[in-house]
């Protein structure tokens, strides 16, 4: 019998985060591509073979910890440096647990009241693959500022080894959602998508249909990660690709066969573009700015994009670059995009969503057509 969380953690309370937690994972706060990243709950037991948890050397805890309370949380959240009221976009429990597990869900659902109460409009995404019931979802429709989007994972794989969790239960919180939700948006998150595994005609067929669901779909393909990598050999599964870059492998000819068959069904390439289009509103990663990505969009969304899209002034530029130690002398500012100099990817989404433009190190180029996609496949 698969092993289900909902039986074996139920009835327990969520225990206080071990002394010895790395302290990559004590610290909660964490500046990622879609949002400020709140974390103050660690460990999980859906067992997925490519989880970033794999990249913490916390794999193996399989019960989620508390590290400090909502209230904490909140308000170190609202202080950090980073935040900004009503413009941050905002993610939570998507790095060390999923946020819809028994118990965690209580946490998830406090830490939205927490700061909705505060009248914040932030943008606010919650991934999940586990079961959003129809209480979950009165819950999170009693907000009334935070503009939250639930992205529902689901890739299709049927490998126990790779992931255990049965794809069915993302397929029925995303029509409970459907069913339910009507202020709280909600996306079918199809990843990760992977050359040979799960991306046979079925499936996209498959996702088609799932696609009527959700108010946007985004497909995206595997972070890969030498830990990850490691571990999958140990539980016997064959390496899924060569390669173990820093962006997401998704081959091309995934992609133009998922364009094909999705049609003029609204999809997206990034998870900020999904997002906004559900909203109806721009999107705050800038993604306009770089060429070709956005040209599977809705015409009426990429308008509203353009409409957004103003280049920030030099004054303002210099300002937040200086807020986050970048190096001023190396910035230059081109159509669309920002490009730096000997940044961490903290310090470039910071400037991303302050300003709406996309900003790139000059080390790592986006190259025109790849979509910011590893090479693995495009050459």
């Amino acid at each position: 019998m698969p092993f289900d969380p909902d039986v074996s953690y139920a009835k327990a309370t969520l225990r206080s985060a071990p002394e010895n937690l790395p302290q990559e994972l004590r610290n909660i706060i964490e500046y990622r591509k879609s949002g400020l990243s709140l974390n103050h709950i660690v460990g999980c037991p859906l067992d997925c073979a490519y989880c970033v948890r794999h990249l913490f050397d916390n794999y193996e805890m399989k019960r989620p910890h508390l590290i400090m309370s909502d209230e904490q949380a909140v308000d170190q959240l609202v202080r950090h440096p980073a935040f900004r009221a009503h413009n941050t976009p905002l993610q939570i429990f998507n790095r060390a647990t999923d946020p819809f597990l028994p118990r965690v869900k209580d946490h998830l659902h406090r830490t939205l009241e927490l700061l909705d109460e505060l009248g914040l409009t932030n943008h606010v995404l919650v991934i999940t693959r586990w079961h959003v019931l129809e209480d979950d979802v009165a819950r999170l429709e009693r907000l009334q500022n935070l503009k939250v989007t639930i992205l529902v994972t689901w890739s299709g794989i049927s490998d126990p080894r790779i992931e255990p969790i049965d794809s069915s239960i993302a397929k029925k919180s995303l029509m409970t959602l459907a069913d339910f939700a009507s202020r709280t948006r909600r996306i079918l998150y199809w990843r990760p998508i992977v050359l040979g595994l799960n991306d046979t005609d079925e499936l996209i067929a498959e996702a088609h249909s799932m696609s009527q669901f959700a108010d946007a779909t985004v497909f995206t393909g595997l972070f890969h990660r030498e830990q990850i990598r490691d571990y999958l050999r140990s539980v016997n599964v064959p390496d899924l690709y060569e390669m173990v870059p820093r962006r997401k492998i998704f081959p091309r000819e995934v992609e133009d066969r998922i364009l094909k068959a999705f049609g003029n069904t609204p999809i997206f390439r990034k998870t900020s573009c999904g997002v906004a289009y559900a909203h109806g509103v721009h999107d705050y990663n800038g993604h306009l700015g770089i060429e070709r990505i956005c040209d599977i969009c809705p015409a009426d969304q990429v308008k509203i994009c353009t409409a957004a899209h103003t280049p920030p002034t030099q004054v303002q530029l210099l300002t937040f670059a200086k807020e986050v130690g970048l190096e001023v002398e190396g910035i230059e500012v081109f159509p669309g995009h920002i490009v730096v100099e000997n940044s961490t990817e903290q310090q470039r989404y910071f400037v991303q969503h302050a300003t709406g433009f996309q900003v790139h190190d000059r080390a790592h180029p986006h190259l025109p057509g790849r979509h910011g996609r590893a090479e693995e496949g495009w050459t």
